[in-house]
């Protein structure tokens, strides 16, 4: 195991009725932009309850915050920020939500043009303004980690920004505010933390067992629990369960001391940023493949993750490895999420287009090892026709 340092100031209040809370989270003086995407948290009540809880303190809304939250939204956002003197900013929503608050938070002191913190991977931001969130949607675990994702329409771009300045002071937790969740909503939810957690994970072995075990254990939670929350949608153990597990996924604390390969979600911003496909489901049908093609490179990780984590032990190297790739995405499958480029209407065409913004957006070393180039990206996409 590599040494580290580990540094994670958000404070978490987990359970039914910690909205209550905010009184307490929040300075009594804020004046408070409220930041929430659609109108589900209106018609659930959330933004209500949000609202009572922050007592007298000033609150303005701006809703409309996307599903992949873009650069052109919430520079309006910014407007409002500095016309409104906002000091606090607080999330209501689900990780796209989280993440725009942070491009917020960042963009509103940045001095120069905000694109280019994206364009820096956020290692020009020096300071950001403060906030905090309400999750209603587990999926990305940006409610307790300092990065985030950022659309811009017009360029077609997708683009990743982190940064220590814009960790959350707080998030607020309560399972009882999944229950509305639409199915597809859930299951992508699932799939991200799933994707998460491989991606910390499925690269090879550096002696770290507690990382292992961990990123083991919470694999096999959202393997057993992922199915329950379709087919009981009001259990709240289940989605208690699953909202600490897509925290726990990306808050830093399982990626520790261990090589990483994000080349599944960087090939999959693409594919959303060319396609509007969501950001889940476009992982779902990278990651099968990906494992294909590095099975080589990943081996002695992915014997470890078809033993530990789906029980498959008999068989040669390769037939145990095809298995575990197959038990991955049937469990996606079972969530109700294709996993195939043809289910989404993508082809060999679009294979080319994606391959393009890859080289655009300088994604031509990816991987653990930055070996996955735009050749073996091609071969990927390929096996996931």
């Amino acid at each position: 195991m590599n040494s580290f340092d580990f540094y994670n100031p958000t404070h978490i209040t987990f359970g039914e009725g910690k909205i209550a809370e905010l009184d307490n989270l929040v300075d009594k003086d804020a004046k408070v932009l409220m930041l929430f995407g659609g109108n589900s948290a209106k018609t659930t009540g959330t933004l209500d309850e949000v609202k009572a809880a922050l007592g007298q303190r000033e609150v303005i809304e701006f809703g409309g915050v996307e599903a992949n939250p873009t650069y052109e939204t919430l520079m309006q956002a910014v407007d409002v920020v500095k016309q409104q003197n906002i000091d606090f900013l607080l999330a209501v929503g689900g990780g796209s939500v989280i993440d725009g608050t942070k491009f917020v938070a960042a963009a509103a002191l940045f001095d120069g043009e905000p694109w280019d913190i994206m364009l820096n991977w956020g290692t020009n931001v020096t300071q950001a303004m403060p906030f905090g969130s309400v999750l209603t949607l587990p999926a990305t675990g940006s409610e307790m980690n300092s990065g985030s994702v950022i659309t811009r329409k017009a360029l077609k771009a997708k683009l990743a920004f982190m940064s220590d300045h814009v960790f959350p002071r707080f998030s607020v937790l309560d399972p009882s505010k999944t229950f509305t969740l639409p199915e597809r909503q859930v299951a992508n939810g699932v799939v991200d933390a799933f994707v998460h957690i491989t991606e910390q994970y499925l690269t090879y072995p550096v002696n770290a067992p507690v990382q292992d075990r961990f990123a083991e254990g919470l694999l096999q939670t959202l393997v057993e629990l992922g199915p329950k929350a379709l087919t009981d949608p009001k259990d709240f153990d289940v989605r208690a369960n699953l909202m600490w597990v897509a925290t726990l996924a990306l808050n830093g604390l399982i990626g520790k001391g261990v090589p990483h390969d994000w080349a599944t979600h960087m090939i999959g911003h693409e594919i959303t940023a060319l396609y509007g496909v969501d950001h889940a489901r476009t992982l779902a049908m990278i990651l099968p493949g990906l494992l294909d093609v590095r099975r080589q490179a990943k081996q002695e990780k992915l014997l470890q993750y078809a033993d530990r984590v789906w029980g498959i032990t008999q068989g040669s190297d390769d037939e145990i490895i095809d298995q575990a790739i197959a038990k991955t995405r049937e469990f996606f499958e079972a969530m109700g999420i294709k996993t195939r480029l043809t289910d989404y209407d993508l082809d060999t065409t679009s294979i080319d287009e994606i391959v393009t913004q890859l080289e655009a957006h300088g994604m031509t070393a990816l991987g653990e090892k930055q070996d996955v180039d735009l050749v073996m990206s091609r071969q990927i996409l390929m096996r996931n026709l």
